[in-house]
Formats: C-alpha cells, sequence, structure tokens
C-alpha cells in the first residue's frame, strides 16, 4: 500500500485553517485565561461559547431523542432509516458541547465537580447531571455500530437487550435537559429583554428542539446523500417535512399566545436591535412552515432542503437572542465576541463535520439493516448449526 499526503483541495486548506487558528485560540484561552483571550467581562459572563456552542449545540443534536421517540416507543417504523445517522449527529453534537463547555468555564479541569458536589437546588446542576448521563446514553446507542463494523455478535446482543430501556432513558434525559436550558433564564426577568423572556421559555425550548431535530435530520440526509453518493429518501424526508410544519406551527401558536397574553407586541414598533433580530427569527420561522404545507415544496430536494436550512437557523437565532442579544440591554454593556471565540467555535463546528465524515464511510451509520437484522441472521446460523 502506497502512502502519500491528502489531495490538497479549497476545503481541506479551509479546514487545515481553522482548525490553526482554534489551536491557537485554544493557547490564548489556557495561558491568559477568559479575561485575555475573550470579550467575556463580570457584567457580561455569557457569550457565544455558551449561546452558540452549548445552547444551540444542544438543540440541533436533538434528532437523536426525537427520531429514538418515533422509531422505537411510538413504533414508527419508516423513519428508522435515518435513526442511526441523528444518532451519531447527537452523539457528537453533545460530545462537542462539553468541549465547548471547557472552554467557557474558568477552570475546565473542574468540570467534574457536579458529578460529586450536588446542589439540587440549581437548575445548572440538573442540565450538567442530564446531559452527562444522555451523552453516556448517545455513547451505548452508538456502540452497536462499532460492534457491527468489527463482527462482535455477543456484545451486540447484549446491549440489544437493554436497547428499549436504554432508549426510553435517554428520551427522559434529553426531554428534561431541553426544557431546562431554558429554566436557566427563568432566574432574570428583569435582565432579560421582554421579547424572550416568558415563565413557559422550558416548553418553548422543548418544542423547538424537537423541531429543530427534525430539521437536522433532513439537513443532514441532504449532504450524506451528496457526500457519499447515496439515493436521498425523499418520501421518507418529505414526510419528516410534513411533521416539521406541524411541530413548527405549535411553536409559533404557543409563541403568539404567550407575547398576546403578556402584552409584548407594543415592543416590535421600537427601532432596537432587539426588535430587528426578533423579526429575523420569526421570518426564517415562518417562511419555512408556510412552504412545507405544500406538497410539491416537500417533494423537492433543493426546496425542502432550503426550508430545514431556514428553521435550523430560526432556532439557532432564536438560542442566540435568548443567550446574548436579550441580556445585552439587561447587563448594561455592548458584547462582539473577540476573534479567538468565533475561531474556536469555528473550530468545533469543522471538527463535527469531519468526525461525522470519517465514521460514516467507515462504520455502518447508513445501512439498511439495522442491529436486529444482524442477531436475526446469527440466530438463524446457530439454528442450523443445531439442525445439522
Amino acid at each position: 500500500m502506497k502512502w502519500g499526503l491528502p489531495k490538497i483541495t479549497v476545503w481541506r486548506t479551509i479546514f487545515a485553517a481553522i482548525l490553526l487558528s482554534g489551536l491557537y485560540a485554544t493557547y490564548l484561552r489556557l495561558m491568559y485565561g477568559l479575561g485575555g483571550s475573550t470579550n467575556l467581562s463580570d457584567q457580561f459572563p455569557w457569550g457565544i461559547w455558551v449561546g452558540f456552542d452549548v445552547m444551540c449545540g444542544v438543540a440541533l443534536a436533538a434528532g437523536g431523542f426525537t427520531l429514538v421517540a418515533m422509531v422505537h416507543i411510538f413504533n414508527i417504523e419508516q423513519y428508522k432509516p435515518v435513526l442511526r445517522p441523528a444518532i451519531l449527529t447527537a452523539f457528537l453534537g453533545y460530545l462537542l458541547v462539553v468541549v465547548g463547555l471547557m472552554f467557557d468555564l474558568g477552570r475546565p479541569y473542574r468540570v467534574w465537580h457536579p458529578l460529586v458536589m450536588w446542589n439540587p437546588h440549581s437548575v445548572m446542576f440538573e442540565v450538567g447531571w442530564c446531559v452527562t448521563l444522555y451523552t453516556t446514553v448517545l455513547f451505548l446507542e452508538f456502540l452497536p455500530m462499532v460492534f457491527e463494523q468489527f463482527g462482535w455478535h455477543k456484545p451486540l446482543e447484549w446491549i440489544h437487550k437493554i436497547s428499549v430501556p436504554l432508549m426510553i432513558l435517554g428520551v427522559l434525559l434529553s426531554t428534561l435537559h431541553q426544557s431546562s436550558l431554558g429554566s436557566l433564564f427563568l432566574i432574570v426577568p428583569e435582565k432579560l429583554y421582554p421579547l424572550w423572556y416568558t415563565p413557559i421559555l422550558p416548553l418553548l425550548f422543548w418544542v423547538s428542539a424537537i423541531a429543530v431535530g427534525l430539521a437536522m435530520t433532513i439537513f443532514e440526509s441532504w449532504h450524506s446523500s451528496r457526500a457519499f453518493g447515496r439515493a436521498l429518501e425523499l418520501p421518507l424526508l418529505a414526510s419528516l417535512g410534513r411533521v416539521l410544519a406541524v411541530v413548527m406551527s405549535v411553536y409559533l401558536w404557543i409563541r403568539w399566545l404567550d407575547m398576546s397574553h403578556r402584552h409584548v407586541f407594543n415592543l416590535l414598533t421600537l427601532n432596537r436591535t432587539e426588535t430587528w433580530l426578533f423579526g429575523l427569527e420569526i421570518a426564517l420561522m415562518v417562511v419555512p412552515t408556510v412552504l412545507l404545507y405544500q406538497a410539491k415544496v416537500r417533494l423537492s430536494p433543493g426546496a425542502l432542503y432550503a426550508c430545514a436550512v431556514m428553521v435550523v437557523f430560526g432556532i439557532m437565532t432564536n438560542r442566540m437572542n435568548v443567550g446574548i442579544t436579550g441580556m445585552e440591554a439587561g447587563s448594561g454593556t455592548h458584547y462582539i465576541p473577540k476573534w479567538s471565540e468565533l475561531a474556536v467555535t469555528l473550530s468545533i463546528v469543522a471538527v463535527g463535520f469531519a468526525v461525522f465524515h470519517f465514521v460514516a464511510q467507515n462504520f455502518p451509520v447508513f445501512e439498511a439493516h439495522g442491529e436486529e437484522t444482524v442477531l436475526e441472521e446469527q440466530e438463524e446460523t446457530e439454528g442450523d448449526s443445531v439442525a445439522v
């Protein structure tokens, strides 16, 4: 076998540049701390590393628990072909969320403290434990792909036996911390701008996580079909698009009722940054929701993909608005991320794409048959041997 340097392409050059800048930013973070490597301050301690890396990252990884619930709890078998990619996306997403959190912690080497120093009255404690446990569950849900690749039938059989309670536990844990991220902001009613502060933030975070999980499944299926030369499961994704339209309709209806009840529509007449970013957020949600009710849009790969992208960016804008935009006025300061913060964030995203590509190429992520089929084949072989 001949070894050689990989072919230099534009994307690989960009990827290398992003990683190098991220490594240098990591050096600055470790050497000079948060104050010397970021634009964070005591007045505004949560920036893009929390607003995007953690809050958006957790939301974008919601496809795992959404698809697991649909396939294994509600027994909607038709979505099984997109289950494994969703689990892989969720697993990588949570691992990268933990990496992003390590950058934001003042003393990252103490990230394990909540596991042994309990504070059950803290929402952060609950989020920390749920994320830790759910990441473990996602790892166990990912293991069958590894066992199948190496032909380890016995471990595959063991994990298959605990798969049902494992998946139920995963859905429960994900539901808890997806909503709890919204609960974090319930303690700052005077600081969070009224367009986003509401007592039902936990509910809104949970419903929007389901929606963006569906949108991410469409997003990664479209990209995977192009990257690996696979046929796009258009009828399946079109069905997901219809479900996405319904979930987004429920989410937008809840938000409209909440804002009406709190009498905050008058704030939309003010010429403020919050008003314009709120309008962007809602537009990115309403437009794809309306379009996805049309069959011709759902059955068009390009249009379906565009709608999924708009939903993804809409939910991301919402999380950034809650975590950053909505908190600026109340903090009495203005926050613009330093280049090093952006470099770390871009590096985390780039690594996520690269690892997904590697795993999808080398493990049965897109196999038509799953662990059940492998076990059935093994049982048939053993049965034949006994018969002989």
